[in-house]
């Protein structure tokens, strides 16, 4: 009996053996697709950290180039500035608006027009071509001669 009993206690530790050793592998390889999991999500959480300062590097120098280029700008509009402030009038009657050439033109163009102003002003006079001394009859209502008949 004690060999069956032995038997018995055997096949039982074995079924039982077998369960837990299934119940506990099971669990086994969750923790480790877990610990596959968590290093998985460490490496992406690195990478996203080295591509938020990579995007904040290259942001700042951006910022600091377009600093550089407003420092820039405003030494110009500085310099446009003092330029303008030293050209007092007795300096501008030395720099015409126009050149030489231009005002001659520009004289040349004024008399031509003081000219046909005077000519129109003549012509007010005349009678219009309209109302000629000799009028044709053409809108009278009396019948007009064909004078291209053969």
């Amino acid at each position: 009996m004690d060999v069956v009993s032995g038997i018995i206690i055997f096949i039982l530790g074995a079924i039982v053996g077998a369960f837990a050793f299934k119940t506990l592998s099971a669990s086994s390889q969750e923790q480790v697709k877990l610990s596959e999991k968590v290093s998985e999500s460490e490496a992406e959480l690195a990478k996203y950290k080295e591509d938020v300062a990579e995007h904040l590097d290259n942001s700042t120098q951006l910022l600091s180039q377009m600093n550089e280029a407003c420092q820039a700008a405003m030494k110009q509009m500085e310099q446009s500035t003092q330029l303008l402030n030293q050209a007092t009038p007795e300096n501008t009657a030395a720099m015409p608006f126009f050149s030489q050439e231009t005002q001659e033109q520009l004289a040349k163009t004024a008399e031509l027009r003081h000219n046909r102003e005077r000519k129109s002003e003549d012509s007010l006079t005349e009678q219009p071509l309209d109302y000629s001394d000799n009028p044709s009859g053409l809108f009278d209502d009396k019948k007009q001669s064909v004078t291209n008949s053969e």
